[in-house]
């Protein structure tokens, strides 16, 4: 069968969006240059909206059974702790951060993939592809040294920073570097360090950061100075001077498996399409690894693209719907490089006087109950909202909830999402013949946090579409009529 898309890139982005178009039936293949899957840890946060997104397809308990759950994050100076934010306070059921290596995380995400029937062709390389209006003919080189033309409906560049899909289309990578050298080492760190919080330590040599991981392993993430020569592989040597120097003292770090430098970049595109191909993750974007922001907004483009795809693919709405994608996901890789390019810096400051006035307004704002919210809730993403949206429809004055293109909170009785990409509508009561009208579109569901006397209908990725007042059913017939005929309210 013709895929109507080729995703090129498997790591958790080109999984998560590979898996969301099995689920909903969408034929497709997916190509990865890489002979095997990582077997590094790199991205290791997993936050709470994406865990919600992936309980919708019947994923989050083996992820979260596969990893730790951190219930806080921690920042102190080495004599003092200048904040403390619990995660406890989340409006979710996944009110941690669950702290897993990326090569879990890509594991547990292809075995589900392979359940869906779908498995990834490995060695596969992506040499370039030409978009002709009605379809897209992609190269592609085999291990064997053969080739292939893919004949495909739609490609989504799932390719990395590097990425080939981009470079083809010619997109700029729009950013900077920042000048300071990083190591990372994932190591056993025996002691005093907590095993279910985030710690880091803004030491006036230089920033260090302590991330749990599953085995009684750390991840470490120290700056190291001006950018110097990465061709000098880092030590263990070189690691325990910094815990040394920089951390709470007595501790030994053993048993390294993988100890790295590297640089932080923050760049995006301006546009995630380009007629019928588009990039997600870091093919789009990419930043600082404060906050661990990375990997789930990356995973979340693919939740967003997904079910918008799979409408199209599906005749149900027009291809315009697609532009919206970009529209949407363009503005949050934007505050993610901003709050995490702000947060690094204010980790990185050198001046001993700059350093003790940061020290003593960080502790008194982020002791406040609100700003430790807005911490959390941005940390989580359950605070990602698309209030812009092309896609929001009317919001009923006066009733209580989520407005359009906020997220409505998943209730303990919602059941995982089934295996079309139809907008939920939550009511006292649906007129049957709404549901008759719009059977590509719509599915009723009852949930009991939904205000009594209010229509809320949803998006297959849990975001608000609009709302009415009971029994105002004219106003989400007209919003569904517009919304299968040009994909946008």
């Amino acid at each position: 069968m013709k895929p109507q898309v080729l995703i090129a890139g498997a790591g958790p982005v080109g999984l998560t969006l590979a898996i969301e178009f099995a689920r909903y039936g969408v034929p497709l293949r997916i190509v990865d240059k890489a002979p095997t899957r990582t077997d590094k840890s790199k991205a290791v946060a997993v936050w709470s909206r994406s865990l919600e997104l992936f309980e919708r397809a019947g994923i989050a308990d083996e992820l979260v059974a596969a990893g730790v759950k951190v219930q806080a994050a921690k920042i102190s100076d080495g004599a003092e702790t200048i904040a403390h934010i619990g995660f406890d306070g989340l409006d979710t059921r996944y009110s941690f951060v669950l702290m897993i290596p990326q090569s879990e995380t890509e594991r547990i995400l292809e075995e589900e993939l392979a359940k869906l029937g779908v498995t990834v062709e490995r060695g596969v390389e992506l040499k370039g592809f030409s978009d002709n209006g009605t379809s897209v003919e992609a190269f592609v080189a085999r291990p064997d040294g053969s080739s292939e033309t893919i004949c495909a409906n739609w490609l989504v560049g799932c390719d990395g920073a590097h990425s080939t899909v981009r470079h083809t289309l010619g997109k700029e990578f729009r950013g900077n570097s920042v000048a300071t050298d990083f190591l990372l080492a994932d190591i056993k760190l025996p002691g005093v360090i907590a095993h279910d919080e985030l710690m880091m330590w803004w030491h006036r040599d230089g920033v260090v950061a302590f991330f749990p991981l599953p085995g009684d392993r750390m991840r470490l993430i120290a700056s190291t100075g001006p950018s110097t020569n990465h061709a000098v592989e880092p030590t263990l040597a070189e690691v325990q001077a910094i815990i040394d120097s920089r951390g709470p003292g007595g501790l030994t770090a053993t048993d390294p498996v993988w100890i790295a430098r590297f640089k932080i970049n923050e760049r995006k595109v301006d546009d995630y399409r380009s007629g019928r191909v588009f990039v997600a993750g870091d093919a789009a974007h990419v930043h600082s690894p404060a906050g661990g922001q990375g990997m789930n907004t990356g995973m979340q483009d693919a939740f967003n693209l997904a079910w918008k795809l799979a409408l199209v693919c599906d005749d149900v709405c027009a291809d315009r719907l697609l532009d919206t994608y970009s529209v949407e996901r363009s503005p949050v890789a934007a505050e993610v490089i901003a709050s995490a390019g702000h947060l690094t810096r204010v980790a990185m400051m050198k001046n001993e006087y700059a350093q003790a006035i940061r020290n003593f307004v960080a502790s008194h704002v982020l002791g406040l109950h609100a700003v430790q919210n807005v911490a959390r809730e941005t940390l989580s993403e359950l605070s990602v909202a698309y209030p812009h949206s092309p896609l929001n429809g009317p919001h009923a004055s006066g009733l209580g909830g989520p407005k359009p293109g906020h997220r409505l909170a998943p209730a303990d009785t919602d059941p995982v999402s089934g295996r079309e990409p139809k907008l939920a509508i939550f009511s006292d009561e649906t007129p049957p013949d709404l549901v008759a009208e719009f059977p590509d579109l719509l599915e009723e569901k009852t949930r009991p946090s939904v205000q009594a006397g209010g229509i809320f209908l949803v998006r297959p990725d849990g975001y608000v579409a609009m709302t009415a007042k009971d029994g105002d059913w004219n106003a989400v017939r007209a919003y569904l009529h517009n919304f299968r005929r040009i994909g946008t309210a």
